[in-house]
């Protein structure tokens, strides 16, 4: 029998401690051996929960006992966490988590530590919630050259812009109400400004580059500054509006992105709606592979953690290996990336328009929005873009297309 501890009793420990208790049976079958819960780490007691006998508050009663051979860490945030994993990997123990935040900043340090431990680092439910990507990448798509990652990695924000678009509600107001469904932080920095979707995409790139990409090098824009009318413009031209986060390797080099893109109907991520994430992942022979579900939530994210919980027992005693090493990745500035971008501008500044990026410029008609003169770009790189926005006189918005 295996015995497990989980660190944190909140939303995704409970989820994973529920797991553990209704699907006992297929757990059992799927490790090889019956998985107990033996500890839970929390600060706060739970009197009439019928697992307090099992809680605890010190880490060391888990990290010296010799039963316990997986500690599932759902506590979120740096620390303590980081210093309890990094703990629990030197003391032999295997480690998985959903903390995308630490597997960001540290995931690839944590790898090599279980390596040199003979454990495991898995981290599955970091991304995505209980859609398994991150072990397809890493198990089933090895022998893949992987070109490029591009997903819908936020629900929150994927659930706000659905609602703009299908509703016609301001940005202020869907943003409230999806405070009110429990979809959004009160504090939702997080989420609408792409620092959410920015360390996911940290994480998929570490894994597509066998380097750790560094968030912080990552250029992130969020969706706050989406209106109304940027989506009456996306319907004239039959798209939607989407905040992508995408790595992408070619001849220029390894790029790494979140921002908000216009994308057209042919391509699925234009019709993943409400709180749903994708991804969409690019092989050299196989092409694309998109992997589709809930990205976040209680029951899903703690499957995904049961689900490694599971690899590591099938694999006791062995390092399940992790395309990840603690070397920096170096990333290519966005500057030399060549898209197409959708402008508008004040109606009057039409000529001026034209002269700064041609005149062969495609208009964009709205009858309704006289008032403003858009339209869309050449291909065009990220650098000579900028440089030409701000010859502009005044600029009302702009969006990329996908």
């Amino acid at each position: 029998m295996a015995k497990v501890a989980v660190l944190g009793y909140g939303t995704v420990g409970s989820g994973v401690v529920d797991v553990l208790d209704i699907n006992a049976a297929l757990v059992e079958k799927s490790a090889g051996e019956a998985v107990e819960l033996k500890y839970i780490l929390d600060l706060r007691d739970f009197p009439g929960d019928k697992h307090e006998a099992q809680v605890v508050h010190d880490i060391d009663i888990i990290l010296n006992d010799p039963e316990v051979d997986v500690i599932c860490e759902t506590m979120g945030g740096l620390e303590p966490a980081f210093t309890f994993e990094k703990r629990a990997l030197e003391a032999g123990k295997s480690v998985c988590t959903s903390n995308k935040e630490l597997v960001a900043a540290h995931g690839p340090e944590l790898v090599e530590l279980a390596k040199k431990n003979n454990v495991s680092y898995l981290f599955e439910a970091s991304v995505g919630g209980g859609i398994p990507v991150l072990r397809s990448i890493n198990d089933s798509l090895k022998h893949e050259k992987i070109d490029s990652i591009t997903g819908i990695l936020n629900g929150t924000t994927n659930y706000i812009l659905t609602k703009m678009d299908k509703e016609g509600v301001a940005f202020e107001l869907v943003l409230k109400k999806a405070q009110e469904k429990g979809y959004a932080e009160r504090n939702p920095e997080a989420d609408v400004e792409g620092y959410d979707a920015c360390r996911k995409i940290a994480i998929l790139a570490s894994l597509m580059s066998g380097k750790h990409v560094h968030y912080e090098d990552i250029y992130t824009e969020g969706i706050s500054k989406i209106s109304i009318l940027d989506f009456e413009y996306a319907r004239a031209l039959n798209m939607s509006i989407k905040l992508l986060a995408m790595c992408k390797k070619n001849e220029n080099g390894f790029f790494t992105m979140v921002a908000p893109f216009l994308v057209p109907p042919e391509n699925p991520l234009a019709s993943v709606n409400g709180v749903f994430n994708a991804i969409d992942v690019h092989g050299n022979m196989l092409g694309d592979v998109m992997f589709y579900g809930k990205g976040a939530g209680k029951n899903a994210t703690a499957s995904a953690v049961v689900a490694d919980v599971i690899d590591i027992l099938k694999h006791k005693g062995h390092h399940i290996e992790v395309n990840m090493k603690a070397e920096k990745a170096e990333l290519s500035p966005k500057d030399n990336a060549v898209r197409r971008f959708f402008v508008r501008v004040p109606a009057d500044l039409q000529d001026q328009a034209k002269e700064v990026f041609g005149n062969e410029v495609e208009v964009v008609k709205r009858n309704s929005i006289p008032e403003e003169f858009a339209f869309i770009t050449d291909l065009i790189s990220e650098k000579d873009f900028e440089e030409r926005l701000w010859k502009m006189n005044s600029v009302k918005g702009y969006l990329r297309l996908y």
